[in-house]
């Protein structure tokens, strides 16, 4: 069997829902998740609480294929916390699925947790060595681990404490028997809302379109470095840890969220039809039209004809009922899975100079395919221009890049990189184009990816699973 899925994309992280307050709060979590599935389609898993009893549904697969009818009538009560994931640390794995669950000295913990920790392995060595027994492979359980520990103080006190032994990224949802509580970390790598349910309760997600499916209103973002407690009180919040300088993952807006969310302060459509308006301002060769490989680079490719006033076509169609597997093809059919998903207009490409709008070059070898397809339908130059720059150094912050040696543009030149795809040109949006695009100034960004200047000093040594 092979996936259909581009093994040479960036892989979505993780997407965190929970409701409080509200009957129906398992099914509201239900479409919170089926709107953050770009997030991560391994598995998904929501915690219910039901007057301090806790039941819990967790599976391998997208949400709809983990969840039915009766496995969420059968998580009653008015609180829960759900979780999409794609594993940045551990195997994919049911045992690894998320939200996290345990009790301690007869309370119910749950974590459900989108970033990377970049100090796990020094947090788990200590913690096995004061007795504790992992039982995943994942950092996020160490969060629970450190919980329990200073639970006895109480919650403000626990949450302190915890949060003070952790580095690194966290968007994450904590809830016992009778709280939610959101957090963030002082960098603010990863974005967590809040938002208002239409019976007054209240929603926290990864991304504002799952307040837009379940009609909530957006509230607010939750803080960087900020713990937001909801209970039967109501809302309180504080700030754990001293503030820090922000660090926002840019590719969030260049890739990872949804196009419909407000991320960071902006909205991510408006971000990158920008991104495309600045590419074309910085170059512009001559061709017949403009065409994005859907659905990554539509955005920016509208922005760059508009600005350019060269022609939009869309010169591939995508097959959007690709399931996730598919019977091994035979040895001639070559890039079937490319083909399968993208097809070109050949008509439209046949003898035009075509501009390849791209959001982003990881590996490239899916990149090639693709070149390769519309070179073969008959196109006369094929010039790629890329919303961001070159993507040179991994991510220890929650994103699952590969490794420095994996990414094309830490081991290529951009010329060598043009000739490897079989392209006439290719062009990256400078890194101060794409800042520009956000309309916010460079000092927030984690820029890491593009830069190799990481805030937090990584653990370069620690690789996805590390931990079994």
């Amino acid at each position: 069997m092979i996936r259909a899925e581009d093994s040479s994309r960036p892989r979505d992280e993780c997407g965190v829902c929970g409701v409080f307050g509200h009957p129906d709060a398992a099914k509201i979590t239900y479409f919170g998740l089926y709107a953050l599935q770009h997030r991560g389609q391994e598995s998904a898993g929501i915690v219910a609480s039901d007057d301090g009893k806790i039941s819990q549904h967790k599976g391998m697969g997208l949400v709809h294929e983990v969840f039915s009818e009766a496995t969420l009538e059968s998580l009653k009560g008015q609180m829960t916390i759900g979780h999409v994931r794609y594993s940045t640390t551990g195997a994919s794995v049911i045992e690894n699925a998320q939200p996290f669950t345990a009790t301690h000295q007869g309370r119910a913990i749950a974590v459900a947790h989108n970033g990377n920790l970049v100090n796990i392995r020094a947090l788990r060595d200590n913690l096995e060595e004061k007795g504790s027994i992992f039982q995943s492979t994942m950092d996020s359980e160490i969060i629970v681990h450190l919980f329990a520990r200073f639970f006895h103080l109480g919650l403000d006190r626990a949450i302190t404490e915890t949060f003070s032994q952790v580095r690194g990224a966290y968007s994450l949802l904590l809830m016992t028997n009778d709280t939610l509580v959101a957090v963030r970390d002082p960098q603010g790598y990863r974005p967590l809302c809040l938002g208002r349910l239409v019976n007054g309760s209240y929603i926290v997600a990864s991304e504002t379109c799952a307040l837009d499916l379940v009609e909530a209103t957006y509230v607010r973002d939750i803080e960087p470095g900020e713990a937001l407690v909801i209970d039967q009180d109501g809302l309180r919040s504080f700030f754990p840890q001293p503030k820090q300088q922000h660090q926002f993952c840019i590719f969030e807006h260049v890739y990872f969220a949804r196009p419909d969310s407000d991320i960071f302060g902006w909205n991510v459509y408006k971000c990158r039809k920008r991104m495309g308006e600045i590419l074309a301002r910085e170059c512009t060769p001559e061709a017949d039209f403009v065409m994005p490989f859907p659905d990554s680079g539509n955005y920016a490719a509208l922005g760059y004809s508009q600005a350019s006033g060269i022609p939009l076509e869309m010169g591939v169609i995508r097959n959007h009922y690709v399931g996730r597997t598919f019977i091994q093809p035979t040895q001639s059919m070559r890039d079937f899975s490319v083909r399968v998903k993208l097809n070109p207009v050949r008509s439209l490409i046949k003898g035009k100079r075509v501009i390849i709008i791209e959001d982003s070059i990881i590996r490239g070898t899916t990149g090639r395919s693709r070149v390769r397809a519309i070179r073969e339908a008959g196109a006369k130059e094929v010039h790629m221009l890329v919303s961001c720059p070159p993507t040179r150094h991994p991510c220890y912050y929650g994103i699952d890049f590969p490794s420095g040696g994996e990414l094309v543009a830490s081991q290529k030149s951009i010329d060598a990189i043009r000739d490897f795809l079989g392209l006439d040109s290719l062009y990256y949006l400078s890194l101060e184009g794409m800042v520009e695009a956000t309309g916010q100034s460079a000092d927030v960004f984690c820029l890491a990816c593009f830069t190799g200047k990481y805030l937090l000093p990584p653990d370069r040594e620690f690789y996805k699973l590390a931990l079994g």
